[in-house]
């Protein structure tokens, strides 16, 4: 299992977060330059979010959900996606990044949860802990950890709004059709754009 990363690495990640996007909008080509530990070479999961500060809007969030690719290059084309690719958004322009904040989401590898019955399904799943990802007839959908936290969900709450954003019914998760996954994630942001870089407790995540 790898190791938490520190707050030297998670403020890594959101600089280098930034500084992609900068570069792309400027129309230079970025790269993810020497990271400080060896750990932020290694293949994970990651979501690059974009807030308005002070309002704390979400603007723009996209990333990758399994260890495909280097941490330091994923993060690079999240980065770069929740800032042009969004569906949910227009493109972000250079003079509008100064005004948002930067959070990046380490991700563990996706773990499947196994269950028979629904109610039994509900007790694998811990909030404040847990994000979830939904596959079912051929859609999918994924929560990050802080999702739930943010708007008081229980568990059940989770897994309703999780069929939503799949574009499933509601209540699709009680046939036990799905396949539900789960994972942790480490939270950095910055406090205001560009400003000091912190690790986040779930409960003052914010939403994606």
């Amino acid at each position: 299992m790898r190791r938490r990363l520190g707050i030297d690495e998670g403020r890594f990640l959101v600089r280098l977060a930034r500084r992609s996007i900068e570069e792309y909008l400027s129309g230079r080509v970025p790269r993810p330059g020497e990271p400080p530990s060896p750990i932020l070479k290694e293949p994970s999961g990651v979501f690059v979010s974009l807030y308005r500060y002070p309002s704390k809007e979400l603007r723009g969030c996209i990333g990758f959900p399994l260890p495909t690719q280097p941490l330091v290059e994923a993060t690079v084309k999240a980065a770069i996606a929740s800032a042009t690719e969004d569906p949910r958004f227009p493109p972000v322009t250079l003079d509008e990044l100064k005004e948002l904040v930067v959070e990046v989401s380490v991700l563990t590898p996706p773990e499947e949860v196994r269950y028979e019955r629904p109610e039994e399904l509900l007790g694998k799943i811990t909030v404040g802990r847990d994000g979830l990802i939904i596959e079912a007839e051929g859609r999918g959908g994924l929560l990050l950890p802080q999702v739930p936290v943010e708007y008081g969900w229980s568990a059940e709450e989770f897994l309703t709004h999780l069929c939503i954003k799949a574009g499933l019914p509601p209540t699709y998760w009680v046939t036990g059709k799905a396949r539900i996954l789960r994972f942790s994630a480490q939270v950095f942001a910055e406090k205001e754009p560009g400003g000091e870089v912190v690790e986040e407790e779930l409960a003052s995540c914010r939403r994606c």
